[in-house]
Formats: structure tokens, C-alpha cells, sequence
């Protein structure tokens, strides 16, 4: 990600295991990377890459100051936010970790681009597991409400037993996130269509924001 090279300071929130601040360090990356996740086990996993501050915990109660020029949130980790409050709380949070004119960059899936209706018709798909197992993943959806899509996805490895797991992501128009981070002291200084930094257009799949802190707190 060109944002990441760029950068001085970087974190990332809702790291996972670790993938994006890995592979930034193995390019030769030359600054301070910290990763944070409240999934402990995720965290297990991305300790193996080296270089890199992997911590376990919310952001929220993290309480960096002005100490990144980059936050970054992938893997629509954004969703899972399921009110203006905790945007809003996950905002503000951000905003202190970064110092003055610092950048945070993030996605979500474009509302209207309305990903789950294929979801619904999708087949199952295969991909490989830490340990390199083939694993199949089917998604079914069980409910849109307004803003919200209930989903339940079932991971069958080729050995062992299924895991279910059932989550409700928010899906929030740019429009009302736009409002979000003004409120929240940010400017959106990039907007686009898809990480490959497309145009944004009512249809795009994700909805890529790249908004600057207009002041530390």
C-alpha cells in the first residue's frame, strides 16, 4: 500500500495477523509499525513476523497521543461498528493516536453497491488456513435491516468440524460517513472506488477514505 510507504509512523488498527505491516517491514519500511487487535489469537499468529509491535486491545483504551503520521483500519473491520457512537468513539481514539495532520485511512463497503445479494447467491469458496489446510467458506444472509446485513458464514476444513460463526456488519453511506468525520475533526483529503484507487462512483464496491486530522488533541 503506497500510503503505508509513505508514511513515517504507522498504525494499524484491527490488525489481524498481521499481513499489511508485515509485508511493509519486509520492503524495507524504516519507521515505527504497531499493530492492534482485541483477537488474541490473531495477534499469536502475527508475533511470528519481525519488526513489528503487535499488541492486543482495543484502541480506545490503547492510549497513544500524537504519536503516528498513518492509522489505517483494513479487512472491513470498519463494519463491525454498528453505531454513530462507536464511530464516533473509534474517531476519536484515532485522532489522538495521530499527530497534527496525520492521515487515517480506511473502508467500507458502498451501501448501494449492495454486496449481499450476492453473497446470498454465492458459491462457497476455498482458501488455505494458517496451517495451509484447504478450508471451504459459505456465507448465507439472514437479515437486512436498513443499514444493517446479518450474515452467518460456516468454515469447514478438510479435517475437522465446521465453524459457525454469525456477525452483523453495518453498511454506511459516504454521505453520512462524510458528516461522521467532519463532526469528528477530519477532512476527506482522498475518496476512491477500491484500494487500486479507482474513481468513486455511486456503484463502487468499497468506499476508500483517506481523511486527515485537521488538529491534535
Amino acid at each position: 500500500m503506497h500510503l503505508v510507504a509513505s508514511a513515517g509512523d504507522v498504525l494499524d488498527v484491527g490488525c489481524g495477523t498481521g499481513v499489511v505491516l508485515a509485508r511493509a517491514r519486509r520492503d524495507g519500511h524504516r519507521g515505527r509499525l504497531v499493530g492492534i487487535d482485541p483477537a488474541g489469537a490473531m495477534i499469536d499468529v502475527a508475533r511470528r513476523q519481525p519488526g513489528v509491535d503487535w499488541v492486543v486491545g482495543y484502541l480506545p483504551e490503547a492510549g497513544y497521543r500524537t504519536e503516528f503520521d498513518l492509522a489505517l483500519m483494513t479487512g472491513h473491520a470498519f463494519q463491525e461498528l454498528s453505531t454513530d457512537d462507536d464511530i464516533r468513539g473509534l474517531l476519536s481514539a484515532v485522532r489522538r493516536a495521530l499527530r497534527a495532520g496525520g492521515h487515517f485511512a480506511f473502508e467500507t463497503r458502498n451501501p448501494r453497491a449492495r454486496a449481499w445479494e450476492r453473497w446470498a447467491t454465492a458459491d462457497a469458496a476455498e482458501v488455505s488456513d494458517q496451517q495451509g489446510r484447504r478450508v471451504r467458506i459459505a456465507t448465507s444472509v439472514d437479515g437486512v435491516d436498513g443499514d444493517y446485513v446479518t450474515l452467518t458464514e460456516t468454515s469447514t476444513p478438510d479435517s475437522g468440524e465446521p465453524i459457525v460463526g454469525r456477525t452483523t456488519l453495518r453498511f454506511v453511506s459516504a454521505e453520512h460517513l462524510d458528516h461522521l468525520l467532519t463532526e469528528s475533526g477530519f477532512v476527506v483529503d482522498e475518496r476512491y472506488g477500491d484500494w487500486d484507487r479507482s474513481l468513486f462512483t455511486a456503484t463502487s464496491p468499497e468506499i476508500i477514505t483517506v481523511a486527515r486530522s485537521t488538529s491534535a488533541d
